[in-house]
């Protein structure tokens, strides 16, 4: 009888990890064998994988897309794992195993899980999955300022923490609306490498504009009202290069916010690379509308204000890994949608970071008491998130941060009615598109 042999396949790329406490051995190891105290213990932006024997163990930060596919030879079931579909998919066509392969059959590792898969074969056993991350809820006081100065301070960490494991031949660009997540980042980088004794020309803030949007302004208006008008840099793009299905083939998902946002993301990395060949280094403020649940709940029939206070991390993680809710392909939330903010960045060789994906910002944020806050008013809850932020830079930096109303990043650099004109909001037709991707 022949031997039963199962396979793993990693194309994951180790050098994209950036690790601060842990190598990669170090880390892997705590994923194959470590407590869920060990695992979240990891510092950094990491895609670990991790096998003995039929065991294979996988976990993500929560800005790094970890993918994997499970096909099946006859001598045994091989595990496939990636950052991408397209990547899965091009590795099963190579090996003849195309017909196999789906889109649907793919599976994304959810953010905050380590996920365990056993190559035994037929029939596959499910995965099981063991949750790294649970912030306390509820943890903080109702003191606004220290809420703002706690929230601001972990910020801060985390950028100190990145700054430092930078070079210092290497140019930092801040991507910039003037909004307040985008405005938060920038003033605790400019506050953090001023604090390190760092050389403050490294530092950039890059503003989108497809023509007449409304971030170019407000750009100007934040800064020069804190008198660092000189760091800030604009990037102007034609609104007519803007196309839908490069954005769905980039972030490969189809939901149209998303891929709205990605297009931004595109043509900023695009202007941002043809001006500068040389720069490598990014830093955004996505996850922050997410931790401080900063959404219209009116634009969303699934939601409700007490939807929104009561479930840990709603936005982070959607309904959650075992939920009728949950998509296998994609996870929810920020797990899911962080692609429109990694692959167009990526596509371009930028290495990106949002420091409100780390953990530490989130368990402050998951922290506040929103409901002793708000008393489920929807008002309050979108007037806290700018008032907390506020506070925070103001304790931490000492800066007097405007706090604009909030918009978008695909409705700031080019006008609502006009992007909505070119691109209609239509989730069916971009999920034909998508999967037209793999015919």
């Amino acid at each position: 009888m022949d031997a039963y042999l199962e396979r793993l396949v990693d194309l994951t790329d180790p050098a994209q990890n950036r690790l601060f406490n842990y190598s990669i051995e170090e880390a892997r190891k705590y994923v194959l064998h470590g407590s869920p105290e060990q695992v979240r213990a990891i510092e950094g932006s990491f895609a670990l994988v991790a096998k003995e024997g039929k065991i294979v163990k996988m976990a993500r930060s929560m800005d790094r897309p970890l993918r994997y596919f499970l096909a099946k030879k006859s001598a045994g079931p091989v595990l496939v794992v990636a950052d991408r579909i397209d990547a899965l998919f091009d590795w099963l066509k190579a090996e003849g195993l195309e017909d196999q392969f789906h889109p649907s059959y793919t599976r994304m590792i959810p953010a905050h899980y380590v996920v365990e898969i056993q190559l035994i074969g037929c029939p596959d056993p499910d995965p099981i999955y063991t949750r790294f991350f649970s912030p306390q809820r509820n943890s903080l006081p109702t003191d606004l300022d220290q809420i703002g100065a706690a929230y601001i301070g972990a910020l801060a960490d985390e950028i100190a923490q990145w700054v430092r494991a930078i070079p210092e031949s290497e140019p930092i660009g801040v991507c910039f609306s003037g909004g307040i997540d985008s405005g938060a980042v920038f003033l605790t980088t400019y506050h953090v490498m001023k604090k390190l004794g760092m050389n403050l020309g490294r530092l950039k803030a890059f503003t989108l504009d497809l023509g007449d949007g409304p971030d170019q302004k407000q750009a100007r208006e934040f800064l020069s009202s804190l008198g660092l008008g000189l760091f800030g840099e604009e990037i102007s793009a034609d609104a007519s290069t803007l196309d839908p299905l490069e954005a769905i083939r980039v972030v490969e998902d189809y939901k149209p916010l998303d891929i709205e946002c990605a297009l931004m993301g595109l043509s900023l990395s695009r202007g941002i690379r043809a001006r500068y060949p040389d720069w490598k280094f990014l830093i955004d403020g996505d996850g922050g509308d997410e931790n401080l649940k900063d959404y219209p709940i009116e634009e969303n029939p699934e939601l409700t204000i007490r939807s929104v206070i009561n479930n840990l991390m709603l936005y982070q993680e959607g309904w959650g890994v075992g939920k009728i809710k949950h998509s296998l392909v994609h996870s929810g939330g920020l797990s899911r949608s962080y692609t429109r903010t990694y692959a167009p960045a990526r596509k371009f060789g930028f290495e990106g970071f949002s420091p409100f994906t780390r953990p530490s910002v989130m368990e402050v944020a998951e922290g506040i008491p929103f409901l002793a806050l708000t008393d489920y008013d929807v008002e309050k809850l979108y007037a806290l998130k700018g008032d907390i932020v506020a506070r925070g830079i103001r304790q931490v930096t000492g800066l007097e941060m405007p706090a604009f109303p909030k918009r978008r990043f695909q409705h700031g650099a080019i006008p609502e009615p006009v992007l909505r004109e070119r691109f209609p909001s239509r989730e069916a037709q971009y999920r034909k598109q998508f999967l037209s991707l793999y015919q």
